[in-house]
């Protein structure tokens, strides 16, 4: 706990240390970098920037989607991160926040990512809300991220 403590502190240090690492580039709709510091949002999985779905026979571009939806909710702001630990590519896994508010729980919730059970129970029920509402990519007929990247 207490080295969890430390890096989250020392994070927030570095993200806020000067004004000229507090720029946060969206990658894709789950993975942002803050200055210099690449991080992947743990416990969810957006669909790639080149995967498309299919909705009333026109083809959509759900990972621009999903990645629009991120910019969008980011704004101008700075999120804070919690570092979460580092995945087998060695980014940072976090889950990161604006307001205070979960982006994660933001994303799933409005069906522009999932839930990644293989990894995380964290946000099912959030995922079950969006499906059940058919919002975001529950509204079309898509492959989950995971099985898009095997083809």
């Amino acid at each position: 706990m207490k080295k969890k403590i430390v890096l989250i502190a020392t994070f927030i240090l570095l993200i806020t240390q000067n004004v000229s690492s507090n720029t946060v580039h969206v990658i894709d709709g789950d993975t942002i970098k803050i200055g210099n510091k690449k991080i992947r949002f743990s416990g969810i999985d957006a669909p790639e920037l080149n995967q498309y779905c299919f909705k009333n026979g026109k083809k959509i571009p759900c990972g621009v989607l999903a990645k629009k939806a991120l910019v969008k909710k980011i704004g101008n702001k700075v999120p804070k991160c919690v570092i979460e630990g580092k995945d087998r590519y060695k980014r940072i896994l976090a889950e990161c926040f604006i307001n205070e508010k979960s982006l994660s729980k933001f994303l799933v919730r409005n069906g522009y990512a999932f839930a990644y059970r293989k990894y995380s129970k964290k946000f099912i029920q959030d995922e079950e809300v969006a499906r059940k509402n058919k919002l975001g990519l529950w509204s079309m007929k898509f492959d989950y991220p995971w099985e898009f990247r095997k083809l």
